[in-house]
Parts: structure tokens; sequence; C-alpha cells
């Protein structure tokens, strides 16, 4: 795997859809980077549909994410399915104006998509990785009502339920 792979020639394609395949594993990651995710096996389907005054790219991402469980730390397979757009419009500088709409010069000769796919695989991890086994797990820890009391509370409660005996002797007082 070579960076030139992920780099599609933007200048050099006319004004209507264009369709792309790729296929990358874990020298993917070792090229863009191991922070979010050090291996995995995914394939990439990416329309680009240029017209004058932008090119819309649609990316739709399906593999796996090899993960390590954060409870048990065993190693599992995460299932994934990506699908995700951005206008990339003409302007005058080279600016991320939001998560979908990207400013690109006339003049810039390509794109470099595999960066886009890293970035679409690194948002769909999830924070909390979880082994498969555990997920029923995790749905009931979820339902479970925690109730907090603070020993004050206590206090006031065994106050009010006093023994019926000693009732008659406050009275008294």
């Amino acid at each position: 795997m070579r960076a030139q792979d992920f780099q599609v020639n933007i200048i050099g394609l006319s004004q209507n859809a264009h369709e792309f395949e790729f296929e990358f594993g874990d020298e993917f990651f070792q090229h863009y980077g191991r922070n979010l995710l050090e291996s995995g096996h995914f394939s990439a389907h990416v329309t680009l549909n240029k017209s004058e005054t932008m090119i819309e790219g649609r990316f739709h991402i399906e593999g796996n994410a090899h993960l390590i469980c954060d409870r048990s730390l065993d190693p599992f397979d995460y299932p994934m399915h990506i699908s995700r757009m951005i206008l990339f419009k003409y302007g005058q500088e080279e600016k991320e104006l939001s998560d979908e709409i990207v400013l690109i010069s006339r003049d810039r000769a390509s794109l470099d998509i595999g960066q886009y796919l890293y970035e679409f695989i690194g948002i769909a991890i999830p924070m909390k990785r979880l082994h498969p086994r555990f997920q029923n797990d995790e749905l009931e820890e979820s339902e479970i009502t925690l109730v907090y009391s603070s020993p004050i509370d206590q206090n006031e409660k065994e106050e009010d339920a006093i023994d019926p005996r000693w009732e008659k002797l406050k009275k008294l007082k």
C-alpha cells in the first residue's frame, strides 16, 4: 500500500459521477496513524460527482476493526458500516468549513481520499470498546438505578420511625 493509492486526480475528471473502489488493512493504518485503530480490514466505495462549482463525495465503508475489549482485554472484531458525504466546494483558499463542507482551490490537482476514510473509521469506533459477550451485561447495567443516601438522611429516618412504646413517653415531655 502506498499513499499514492488513495490520491484521486480531480483535475482530469469530467463533470459527472466517478466511482472508486478501495481495499485496505493494517498497512493503511500504519501509514495514516495508529492513534485511533491499529488494524482492521475494510473496503470502501467512493463516488465523486464533479460539477462546475463543487465535488460531491459519497463514502460507503464496510469492514471489521480489530479492537481490544476495555473490560477483559480480549481482542475482537467490530463490524462497521459507514456512509458519509462531503462537499468539496471550489473557493479562493483551502479551508475546512464544517465536517461536511471543505473549500478547495480550483488549481488543486488531487484529493487524499485515504485521510477521509481514516477519519470516518475513527469517528465510528465506539468510545467504550466492549467484547460482544458483554453487550447484554451493559444493557442490564444501564437499567440499574442507584440510590444515594447520606448518613444524615438515615438518621432522620430513624428519628421519624420511633418505636411505638416510646411514643407515649414522648408525650409526657
